[in-house]
């Protein structure tokens, strides 16, 4: 009886011991998600650094998927580093090796929808653009920071509420802080009845098309610093 019981406390402390572990396997997986790009970018650099003072685009995959944009801006020394995906807390993560790396003279930051998608409530998005903001400007004082608005589309036509409300938190709060601004896109790809239009969008009813990139360098243009 003994001995069972001996055997059985053994157990459970193996497994306490192991929980930790575990966890932090699981959290190194989740850290490691873009690696591969991020990566690409690093080699990519090693190769060819982008000169400083440029303007840099990073994101989710409408930054990345935005093949064009180097060409919509042909006056403009543009830097793409949009990787499919991501979130705040992955923009965050891998700053310091494709942001900050380039000194760019201004930064179009594309982030939230995937957040609000993976269940992120508009105030944690808020919060983290506000971490962003503050950590940017602790590390390029003189950067400019343009936020893109969450874009709304058919697929994902059940957040339209959460993304109008991440907006505008965060429009609010851009309202006073300087050197950063924000352009919407998102009410300029709904129909007079606030329907999202899927006349600028891919196939898939979550990507733009040659048109809504199209609408996103027009309304981008004025912001070009």
């Amino acid at each position: 009886m003994f001995r069972k019981h001996t055997i059985f406390l053994c157990f459970i402390f193996v497994q306490l011991v192991s929980l930790p572990a575990a966890a932090q396997q699981s959290s190194d997986s989740s850290s490691l998600a873009f690696e591969d790009e991020i990566e690409a970018f690093e080699r990519a650099d090693r190769q060819q650094m982008p000169p400083e003072d440029a303007i840099l685009f990073v994101g989710s995959s409408s930054i990345k998927k935005w093949t064009t944009l180097k060409q919509d801006f042909p006056q403009k020394e543009i830097i793409n580093r949009g990787f499919g995906g991501s979130q705040f807390s992955d923009l965050l993560e891998y700053a310091n090796r494709i942001v900050y790396p380039y000194k760019p003279r201004q930064i179009f930051v594309y982030e939230g929808d995937n957040d609000l998608y993976a269940g992120n409530s508009p105030q944690q998005v808020l919060e983290d653009f506000q971490t962003f903001v503050s950590q940017t400007k602790h590390k390029l004082p003189q950067t400019s920071i343009v936020f893109i608005s969450i874009k709304p589309s058919i697929a994902r036509n059940d957040l339209l509420d959460k993304m109008a409300k991440a907006n505008k938190l965060i429009q609010t709060y851009i309202q006073n802080i300087e050197q950063v601004q924000y352009v919407d896109i998102f009410t300029k790809m709904l129909d007079k009845d606030g329907k999202v239009r899927s006349d600028m969008l891919s196939k898939d009813n979550l990507h733009m098309n040659a048109k809504g990139y199209e609408m996103w360098r027009n309304a981008i243009r004025p912001y070009l610093n």
